[in-house]
Protein backbone atom coordinates (compact mmCIF):
# COMPACT_ATOMS: atom_id res chain seq x y z
CA UNK A 1 0.00 0.00 0.00
CA UNK A 2 1.31 3.40 1.31
CA UNK A 3 4.09 2.72 3.06
CA UNK A 4 6.02 0.68 0.12
CA UNK A 5 4.54 3.90 -1.83
CA UNK A 6 6.81 6.06 -0.27
CA UNK A 7 9.61 3.60 0.55
CA UNK A 8 9.73 4.08 -3.97
CA UNK A 9 9.71 7.16 -3.78
CA UNK A 10 12.43 7.93 -1.40
CA UNK A 11 14.53 6.02 -3.21
CA UNK A 12 13.81 7.46 -6.27
CA UNK A 13 14.80 10.51 -4.83
CA UNK A 14 18.07 9.08 -3.37
CA UNK A 15 18.99 7.66 -6.71
CA UNK A 16 18.57 10.83 -8.27
CA UNK A 17 20.38 12.58 -5.74
CA UNK A 18 23.17 10.42 -5.84
CA UNK A 19 23.41 10.54 -9.81
CA UNK A 20 23.03 14.74 -10.08
CA UNK A 21 25.34 15.30 -7.58
CA UNK A 22 28.01 12.24 -7.98
CA UNK A 23 28.07 12.45 -11.68
CA UNK A 24 29.37 15.98 -11.78
CA UNK A 25 32.61 15.92 -10.45
CA UNK A 26 33.54 19.47 -10.85
CA UNK A 27 36.78 21.11 -9.55
CA UNK A 28 36.55 24.02 -7.49
CA UNK A 29 36.34 27.41 -9.64
CA UNK A 30 39.64 29.00 -10.98
CA UNK A 31 41.15 32.41 -9.13
CA UNK A 32 38.97 35.35 -10.50
CA UNK A 33 41.13 36.51 -13.01
CA UNK A 34 41.57 40.53 -13.00
CA UNK A 35 39.78 41.89 -16.09
CA UNK A 36 39.62 45.67 -15.31
CA UNK A 37 39.54 47.86 -18.73
CA UNK A 38 39.11 45.18 -20.81
CA UNK A 39 35.78 44.85 -22.95
CA UNK A 40 34.05 42.20 -23.88
CA UNK A 41 30.63 41.47 -26.15
CA UNK A 42 28.44 38.08 -25.13
CA UNK A 43 25.88 37.24 -28.03
CA UNK A 44 22.75 35.58 -26.72
CA UNK A 45 23.85 37.24 -23.08
CA UNK A 46 20.14 38.05 -21.94
CA UNK A 47 19.59 34.03 -20.89
CA UNK A 48 21.09 30.84 -20.33
CA UNK A 49 25.24 30.66 -20.57
CA UNK A 50 25.36 33.63 -22.24
CA UNK A 51 24.07 35.65 -19.15
CA UNK A 52 26.01 33.70 -16.78
CA UNK A 53 29.20 34.04 -18.82
CA UNK A 54 28.24 37.64 -18.52
CA UNK A 55 28.00 37.89 -15.37
CA UNK A 56 30.93 36.37 -14.05
CA UNK A 57 32.96 38.64 -16.84
CA UNK A 58 31.44 41.41 -14.94
CA UNK A 59 32.53 39.92 -11.70
CA UNK A 60 36.02 40.13 -12.77
CA UNK A 61 35.69 43.45 -13.67
CA UNK A 62 35.27 43.84 -17.14
CA UNK A 63 33.38 46.08 -19.60
CA UNK A 64 30.35 43.95 -20.74
CA UNK A 65 28.65 44.32 -23.99
CA UNK A 66 25.18 42.28 -23.62
CA UNK A 67 23.93 41.84 -27.36
CA UNK A 68 20.71 39.98 -27.80
CA UNK A 69 17.16 40.33 -29.67
CA UNK A 70 14.86 41.64 -26.92
CA UNK A 71 15.34 44.74 -25.63
CA UNK A 72 13.34 44.36 -22.31
CA UNK A 73 15.04 40.99 -21.91
CA UNK A 74 18.34 42.33 -22.42
CA UNK A 75 17.86 45.49 -20.48
CA UNK A 76 16.56 43.42 -17.01
CA UNK A 77 19.44 41.24 -17.64
CA UNK A 78 22.18 44.27 -18.01
CA UNK A 79 20.38 45.82 -14.82
CA UNK A 80 20.90 42.76 -13.15
CA UNK A 81 24.16 41.87 -13.59
CA UNK A 82 25.09 45.53 -12.43
CA UNK A 83 23.17 45.14 -9.31
CA UNK A 84 24.57 42.01 -8.56
CA UNK A 85 27.93 42.71 -9.16
CA UNK A 86 27.90 46.73 -8.27
CA UNK A 87 30.12 46.74 -12.29
CA UNK A 88 28.55 49.52 -13.61
CA UNK A 89 30.26 49.30 -16.95
CA UNK A 90 27.32 46.26 -17.73
CA UNK A 91 25.62 47.47 -21.24
CA UNK A 92 22.42 46.35 -23.87
CA UNK A 93 22.77 46.74 -27.26
CA UNK A 94 20.10 44.70 -29.25
CA UNK A 95 21.52 42.56 -32.07
CA UNK A 96 19.31 39.71 -34.01
CA UNK A 97 21.40 37.54 -35.70
CA UNK A 98 18.44 36.17 -37.48
CA UNK A 99 19.10 39.90 -39.88
CA UNK A 100 21.90 40.06 -41.28
CA UNK A 101 20.92 43.98 -41.60
CA UNK A 102 20.94 43.64 -37.48
CA UNK A 103 24.23 42.21 -37.66
CA UNK A 104 25.85 44.73 -39.47
CA UNK A 105 23.99 48.06 -37.93
CA UNK A 106 24.73 46.55 -34.26
CA UNK A 107 28.83 46.53 -35.67
CA UNK A 108 28.69 49.84 -36.65
CA UNK A 109 27.09 50.98 -33.45
CA UNK A 110 29.38 48.98 -31.74
CA UNK A 111 32.91 50.27 -33.05
CA UNK A 112 31.21 53.66 -33.35
CA UNK A 113 30.62 53.87 -29.35
CA UNK A 114 32.86 51.49 -27.64
CA UNK A 115 36.96 52.50 -28.85
CA UNK A 116 38.07 48.99 -27.28
CA UNK A 117 37.02 44.99 -27.93
CA UNK A 118 38.93 42.24 -26.00
CA UNK A 119 36.71 39.50 -26.10
CA UNK A 120 34.34 38.23 -28.42
CA UNK A 121 31.76 35.64 -27.11
CA UNK A 122 29.52 34.26 -29.52
CA UNK A 123 27.16 32.18 -27.76
CA UNK A 124 23.81 32.70 -28.87
CA UNK A 125 22.07 29.92 -30.46
CA UNK A 126 18.60 28.59 -31.68
CA UNK A 127 17.66 24.92 -32.64
CA UNK A 128 14.34 25.87 -33.78
CA UNK A 129 13.03 25.37 -37.84
CA UNK A 130 12.19 28.29 -39.73
CA UNK A 131 13.99 31.04 -42.19
CA UNK A 132 15.20 33.89 -42.05
CA UNK A 133 15.20 37.37 -43.39
CA UNK A 134 18.18 36.64 -45.51
CA UNK A 135 16.20 33.54 -47.08
CA UNK A 136 18.35 31.37 -44.45
CA UNK A 137 17.63 28.65 -42.60
CA UNK A 138 16.72 29.94 -39.05
CA UNK A 139 19.26 27.82 -36.99
CA UNK A 140 22.33 27.92 -39.58
CA UNK A 141 22.49 32.03 -39.52
CA UNK A 142 22.11 32.51 -36.16
CA UNK A 143 24.59 29.71 -35.21
CA UNK A 144 26.98 30.37 -37.94
CA UNK A 145 26.37 32.81 -40.38
CA UNK A 146 25.01 35.80 -38.28
CA UNK A 147 28.27 35.37 -36.18
CA UNK A 148 30.97 34.61 -38.95
CA UNK A 149 29.73 38.26 -40.69
CA UNK A 150 29.51 39.90 -37.24
CA UNK A 151 33.40 38.19 -36.30
CA UNK A 152 34.54 39.72 -39.43
CA UNK A 153 32.96 42.86 -38.86
CA UNK A 154 34.79 42.90 -35.67
CA UNK A 155 38.28 41.56 -36.44
CA UNK A 156 40.35 45.02 -37.11
CA UNK A 157 39.35 46.25 -33.51
CA UNK A 158 40.01 43.10 -32.28
CA UNK A 159 43.46 43.01 -33.75
CA UNK A 160 43.87 46.35 -32.83
CA UNK A 161 43.36 45.65 -29.00
CA UNK A 162 45.37 42.29 -29.67
CA UNK A 163 45.84 40.35 -27.31
CA UNK A 164 42.57 39.53 -27.61
CA UNK A 165 40.16 36.12 -28.27
CA UNK A 166 37.58 34.69 -29.54
CA UNK A 167 35.31 32.39 -28.10
CA UNK A 168 32.53 30.29 -30.37
CA UNK A 169 29.95 27.76 -28.39
CA UNK A 170 29.73 24.95 -30.10
CA UNK A 171 28.35 21.33 -29.40
CA UNK A 172 29.52 18.04 -29.14
CA UNK A 173 26.46 17.68 -31.61
CA UNK A 174 28.86 18.63 -33.91
CA UNK A 175 29.30 14.68 -34.36
CA UNK A 176 26.15 14.56 -36.75
CA UNK A 177 26.81 17.64 -38.47
CA UNK A 178 26.86 17.33 -42.72
CA UNK A 179 28.57 20.48 -44.51
CA UNK A 180 28.07 20.87 -48.19
CA UNK A 181 29.11 24.00 -49.15
CA UNK A 182 27.15 23.91 -52.35
CA UNK A 183 23.56 23.87 -50.16
CA UNK A 184 24.74 25.91 -47.57
CA UNK A 185 22.00 27.73 -45.24
CA UNK A 186 19.31 25.44 -46.51
CA UNK A 187 17.73 23.50 -44.61
CA UNK A 188 18.60 19.85 -45.10
CA UNK A 189 15.63 17.61 -46.61
CA UNK A 190 13.91 14.91 -44.34
CA UNK A 191 12.24 14.20 -41.31
CA UNK A 192 15.05 15.26 -39.02
CA UNK A 193 15.89 18.62 -40.60
CA UNK A 194 15.88 20.81 -38.25
CA UNK A 195 17.86 18.59 -35.52
CA UNK A 196 20.28 17.82 -38.76
CA UNK A 197 20.84 22.01 -39.53
CA UNK A 198 21.51 22.52 -36.00
CA UNK A 199 24.05 19.57 -35.89
CA UNK A 200 25.30 21.28 -39.03
CA UNK A 201 25.48 24.95 -38.10
CA UNK A 202 27.82 23.49 -34.59
CA UNK A 203 30.25 21.33 -37.23
CA UNK A 204 30.05 24.75 -39.27
CA UNK A 205 31.20 26.41 -35.22
CA UNK A 206 33.92 24.49 -34.93
CA UNK A 207 35.72 24.95 -38.30
CA UNK A 208 35.08 28.18 -38.08
CA UNK A 209 37.48 28.39 -35.03
CA UNK A 210 39.77 26.34 -36.73
CA UNK A 211 39.99 28.23 -39.98
CA UNK A 212 39.97 32.26 -38.23
CA UNK A 213 42.65 30.23 -36.18
CA UNK A 214 44.74 29.43 -39.51
CA UNK A 215 43.80 33.57 -40.99
CA UNK A 216 45.02 35.38 -37.50
CA UNK A 217 48.28 33.92 -37.37
CA UNK A 218 50.87 35.67 -35.72
CA UNK A 219 47.86 38.68 -34.92
CA UNK A 220 47.87 37.81 -31.35
CA UNK A 221 43.83 37.19 -31.74
CA UNK A 222 43.31 33.62 -31.00
CA UNK A 223 39.95 31.90 -31.15
CA UNK A 224 38.35 28.80 -29.22
CA UNK A 225 35.33 26.51 -30.17
CA UNK A 226 33.67 25.37 -26.84
CA UNK A 227 31.28 22.37 -25.91
CA UNK A 228 29.27 23.78 -22.91
CA UNK A 229 27.92 20.59 -21.56
CA UNK A 230 24.53 19.87 -22.28
CA UNK A 231 22.83 22.58 -20.54
CA UNK A 232 18.96 22.76 -19.43
CA UNK A 233 18.81 26.77 -20.97
CA UNK A 234 15.85 27.97 -23.30
CA UNK A 235 17.34 25.89 -26.17
CA UNK A 236 15.03 23.00 -25.72
CA UNK A 237 12.37 25.36 -25.53
CA UNK A 238 11.53 24.44 -29.26
CA UNK A 239 11.33 20.47 -28.88
CA UNK A 240 8.24 18.94 -30.22
CA UNK A 241 5.82 18.55 -27.15
CA UNK A 242 5.87 15.14 -27.48
CA UNK A 243 9.51 14.77 -27.12
CA UNK A 244 9.30 16.69 -23.50
CA UNK A 245 8.86 14.11 -21.68
CA UNK A 246 11.53 12.11 -23.08
CA UNK A 247 14.09 15.02 -22.15
CA UNK A 248 12.88 16.26 -18.32
CA UNK A 249 14.43 12.76 -16.98
CA UNK A 250 17.66 13.75 -19.15
CA UNK A 251 17.76 17.04 -18.24
CA UNK A 252 16.86 16.94 -14.79
CA UNK A 253 20.12 14.09 -14.54
CA UNK A 254 22.73 15.30 -16.52
CA UNK A 255 21.75 19.09 -17.58
CA UNK A 256 24.08 20.85 -16.21
CA UNK A 257 23.82 24.51 -14.50
CA UNK A 258 24.28 27.03 -16.82
CA UNK A 259 26.35 28.85 -14.61
CA UNK A 260 28.20 25.73 -15.51
CA UNK A 261 27.39 25.44 -18.80
CA UNK A 262 29.74 28.80 -18.94
CA UNK A 263 33.01 27.10 -17.44
CA UNK A 264 34.39 26.00 -20.41
CA UNK A 265 33.93 29.82 -22.30
CA UNK A 266 35.33 31.25 -19.74
CA UNK A 267 38.23 29.20 -19.63
CA UNK A 268 38.69 29.77 -22.66
CA UNK A 269 38.45 33.55 -23.18
CA UNK A 270 40.26 34.01 -19.41
CA UNK A 271 42.40 31.29 -18.86
CA UNK A 272 46.29 32.35 -19.28
CA UNK A 273 48.77 30.26 -21.79
CA UNK A 274 45.95 29.18 -24.28
CA UNK A 275 47.33 31.09 -27.20
CA UNK A 276 49.03 27.92 -28.48
CA UNK A 277 45.62 26.15 -28.42
CA UNK A 278 44.31 28.47 -31.04
CA UNK A 279 41.62 26.73 -33.16
CA UNK A 280 40.81 23.89 -31.30
CA UNK A 281 37.93 22.19 -29.86
CA UNK A 282 37.64 22.65 -25.85
CA UNK A 283 35.02 20.26 -23.68
CA UNK A 284 35.75 20.14 -19.80
CA UNK A 285 38.02 23.47 -20.08
CA UNK A 286 40.58 21.52 -21.84
CA UNK A 287 41.30 20.79 -25.51
CA UNK A 288 39.35 17.67 -27.29
CA UNK A 289 39.73 16.27 -30.28
CA UNK A 290 36.43 16.71 -32.44
CA UNK A 291 35.25 14.24 -34.96
CA UNK A 292 36.86 13.90 -38.11
CA UNK A 293 34.29 15.96 -40.12
CA UNK A 294 36.09 19.13 -37.99
CA UNK A 295 39.44 18.61 -38.46
CA UNK A 296 38.87 18.68 -42.41
CA UNK A 297 41.10 21.41 -43.36
CA UNK A 298 39.53 21.16 -46.58
CA UNK A 299 36.01 21.62 -45.72
CA UNK A 300 36.85 24.54 -43.17
CA UNK A 301 38.27 26.66 -45.77
CA UNK A 302 35.29 25.52 -48.57
CA UNK A 303 33.33 26.75 -45.84
CA UNK A 304 35.13 30.24 -44.96
CA UNK A 305 34.56 30.53 -48.87
CA UNK A 306 31.09 29.88 -48.74
CA UNK A 307 30.17 31.75 -46.00
CA UNK A 308 31.58 35.16 -47.06
CA UNK A 309 29.62 34.59 -50.24
CA UNK A 310 26.31 34.21 -48.32
CA UNK A 311 26.92 36.86 -46.10
CA UNK A 312 28.27 39.45 -48.67
CA UNK A 313 31.97 39.38 -48.17
CA UNK A 314 33.48 38.42 -50.74
CA UNK A 315 36.84 39.99 -51.39
CA UNK A 316 37.10 41.12 -47.44
CA UNK A 317 40.26 42.30 -46.70
CA UNK A 318 42.15 39.49 -44.31
CA UNK A 319 43.51 40.16 -41.45
CA UNK A 320 46.63 42.41 -40.94
CA UNK A 321 45.90 44.17 -44.31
Amino acid sequence: GMGWGLLAVGLLLTIYTLLRHGLRRLPPPPARPELHGRTAIVTGGSGGIGAATALELARCGARVILAARSVPRGEATARRIRTETGNAEVRFMQLDLASLRSVRAFASAFLRQEPHLHLLINNAGVSAGGTTEDGFSLCFQVNHLGHFLLTQLLLQRLQSCAPSRIVIVASSAHCAGRLRPDTLGHPPPGLLSTFQDYCDSKLANVLHARELATRLQGTEVTCYAVHPGFVNTELFRHAPLWLKPLFLPLVWLFFLEAAEGARTPLHCATHRGLERFSGRYFADCRPQQPWPLARDDRLARALWEASERLVGLTGSPSPGS
